[in-house]
């Protein structure tokens, strides 16, 4: 089941320096949403935000959950349940076969809740057509790579997923190819999705697009409105 958001007077601040806010946002469970904007606007910023992976001022609220009122231990466990995170750089091991970095999360699980992470690992592996064997990740194109990552993310089935600049490192056919199989497994699944992205070819499947300016939420367009 996937979680709604509501977001009140978030910022996020370094310093004297405000890196990012957002006055209000609210998004329903199950929403496909882009957010774009010029390199250094606040975009991933925002997705650190959304995720707990920063410490915010306001209301970051998933289902009944606020982040920004949790401890960093609680927020990593909200984070460990109910998110999956696509990284841009991939953060795989390298050393490891796919399948092993696609069930990491099973590692810090007690042995006997380790089935259900492996057993969904290898089905997203085999879904994104992921090879399974024993050669490691570390001769893996930026495409395959990409595909572990999202199988990884998708492993624990998350009600949330978080992906910055998922196709970024793509040629323009692998990452259409992943834009459908991300999009079609996320809209079957119910899940929500806030991707980071650049790419239009994925901003223009998705439900909203929001652009951020400056550390600004500046626009929020539905995507048939564009």
């Amino acid at each position: 089941m996937s979680l709604p958001l509501h977001i009140t007077d978030l910022s996020v601040v370094a310093g004297a320096r405000t890196l990012l806010r957002v006055p209000s946002l609210s998004l329903p469970a199950g929403s496909l949403i882009g957010v774009r904007g010029p390199s250094g606007a606040g975009k991933s910023t925002l997705l650190y935000a959304l995720s707990g992976l920063l410490a915010v001022k306001g209301t970051v609220r998933w289902g009944e959950t606020d982040l920004a009122q949790l401890s960093a231990e609680r927020r990593t466990a909200f984070r460990a349940t109910h998110m999956g995170l696509i990284f841009q750089d991939y953060q795989l091991f390298e050393e490891l076969s796919p399948r092993a970095n696609a069930c990491l999360a099973a590692l810090f699980l007690k042995p006997g809740d380790r089935a259900q992470i492996e057993a969904r690992a290898a089905d997203w592996l085999d879904r994104l057509g992921v090879a399974q064997g024993s050669r490691s990740v570390a001769s893996f194109s930026g495409g395959e790579r990409q595909r572990v990552a999202v199988s990884r993310a998708l492993a624990t089935d998350p009600a949330i997923l978080l992906a910055d600049e998922p196709t970024a490192s793509l040629d323009r056919p692998a990452a259409d190819r992943l834009i459908e199989d991300l999009v079609a497994l996320v809209r079957g699944s119910g899940k929500t999705l806030i991707a980071v992205s650049h790419d239009l070819h994925l901003l223009d499947r998705l439900d909203r697009v929001l652009t951020i300016q400056d550390g600004q939420l500046t626009d929020d367009t539905p995507v048939s409105a564009a």
